[in-house]
């Protein structure tokens, strides 16, 4: 691979070629199993997102996912968290991504913009006065840290990339809501927030499919 992203004959690397639909559908089972800290449907669903996203072999796929399970564990307590034990799981998950596919060049930078993101996110979900979920626009600042991450693992401009961080950033924003609703499982913004992640991956895949 040599740290590009593509095999030599020029087709795309699993890096850059999944199944969006797929993909959103573990993301959001992850997501109510985080917020609902139902941890063994969080390592399933990570072992999912690992394989379908990644394609790396099963040893690596199931140690990824242990690490994302535990980074997603020492972050979850509010306030106290341990966002400096998160981010070295995050960095081992992406040393074994760099291991595969020969990027991204620093894990450590790549973890760092990921758990970024997740600080970006509580900050707004700890912010006073939430306006309707109907009336209002993703923050910019977690786009903006979103569209870091995705520029930085993919390697394609900002331009072709934010699509794909509006559409998760809305995403957490209909997550928020549900839990300020208090998560009820029949609630109707869980398909909204399924779908706006299958939007998400499906204009991240259109951004790095070539």
């Amino acid at each position: 691979m040599g740290g590009t992203g593509k095999v030599s004959a020029g087709t795309p690397s699993r890096l850059r070629t999944f199944d969006p639909v797929r993909l959103a559908d573990l993301e959001y089972r992850a997501w109510v199993g985080y917020y609902l800290r139902r941890w063994p449907q969080v390592l399933i669903a990570s072992v999912g997102l690992v394989q379908a996203g990644f394609g790396m072999d099963w040893y690596l796929t199931l140690h990824g996912a242990w690490l994302v399970l535990r980074a997603n564990q020492l972050w979850a307590p509010y306030p106290d968290n341990d966002p400096n034990r998160a981010r070295a799981c995050m960095r081992r998950f992406y040393a074994l991504v760099k291991l595969t596919y020969g990027e991204p060049a620093s894990p450590a930078k790549a973890a760092e913009l990921e758990v970024d993101w997740w600080r970006v996110h509580r900050e707004g979900q700890h912010r006073g006065d939430p306006q309707p979920i109907d009336d209002t626009e993703p923050a910019e600042e977690l786009v903006q840290s979103l569209t870091r991450l995705y520029c930085y693992l993919y390697r394609e401009p900002e331009a072709a990339l934010r699509p794909a961080a509006v559409h998760c950033a809305r995403a957490m924003d209909l997550s928020d809501e549900w839990i300020r609703q208090g998560r009820q499982p029949d609630s109707r913004l869980l398909p909204l927030e399924h779908a706006a992640l299958v939007r998400a991956y499906a204009a991240l895949l259109a951004a790095v499919h070539h």
